[in-house]
């Protein structure tokens, strides 16, 4: 029996995102909404004051409650996107428990460091403006996408219905938590790790994501296997058969 495996969504995503992936996965699984969960699958999410306070530790302790709400002792952590920061700290702290780590074209910043430095370059300036802005206005989020930017970064390889389904539902994110550093040093060198190098990512593209992978490796005890899948960004929504396919191995191996 497989086991069980718990998803961890990206920036301006929900647990919504899983939907069309989780009828494919052979055992049990859990798609978690990260704090505030109201906002989640919310375009025009209003302002909360959660929003200003929360941090990458508020996001992991949701985390963890909601897995033990679901009952599951160990289990296989998939994280996608800014989701690579919530599964490498919650890893961190609950090692026993995690069974293997995946990564699905992950932020992994350089030790010590934090998410904007794991973007891309020519997002990182853009990015920080953002979170300044957000933060001199006394609101600490960062706004939804429009269409163009968000048909770009996330639906490039996607059919017009599955598009619409993105479109409908990203959202807002929590802006603070893209410059709190991040470590990975409480991971243990002997806990498997995925990472799903996405093909035609077009927020993540494919060389950035190389660099990732080193960040990975460069972390202690940081091996790490690679498997690719032709796709764009959102996988789980464009190509969920072959994602469903990865994870499905994993978790039947990690039982």
């Amino acid at each position: 029996m497989p086991l069980p495996t718990v998803l961890v969504h990206g920036g301006a995503h929900g647990a919504w995102c899983w939907e069309p992936l989780l009828p494919l996965l052979d055992g049990d699984a859990l798609a978690v909404d990260l704090p505030p969960k109201v906002i989640r699958g919310v375009p025009d999410a209003s302002d909360l004051p959660e929003l200003r306070s929360l941090r990458l530790g508020d996001f992991v302790e949701s985390t963890l409650r909601d897995v033990d709400d679901a009952g599951f002792e160990r289990f296989v952590l998939v994280g996608h996107s800014m989701g690579g920061l919530t599964v490498s700290e919650l890893a961190g702290r609950v090692p026993e428990r995690v069974a293997h780590l995946v990564y699905v074209s992950c932020m992994v910043p350089p030790e010590g460091q934090s998410a904007i430095d794991a973007l891309p370059l020519e997002l990182r300036d853009m990015t920080r403006h953002t979170v300044e802005e957000s933060n001199r206005g006394g609101d600490n989020r960062i706004g939804g996408l429009d269409e163009q930017t968000t048909r770009a970064m996330f639906c490039n390889d996607m059919d017009e219905d599955q598009t619409r389904f993105v479109l409908a539902h990203t959202g807002t994110e929590v802006a603070a938590v893209l410059v709190e550093p991040t470590s990975r040093t409480g991971i243990p060198p002997e806990l498997p790790k995925t990472f799903v190098k996405l093909l035609q990512d077009q927020s993540l593209p494919p060389d950035h994501q190389d660099t990732l992978v080193e960040s990975l490796r460069d972390s202690p005890g940081g091996d790490v296997d690679v498997v690719t899948i032709d796709s764009g960004h959102d996988v789980m929504i464009s190509r969920p058969k072959e994602l469903a396919g990865v994870l499905n191995r994993i978790a039947t191996a990690a039982s």
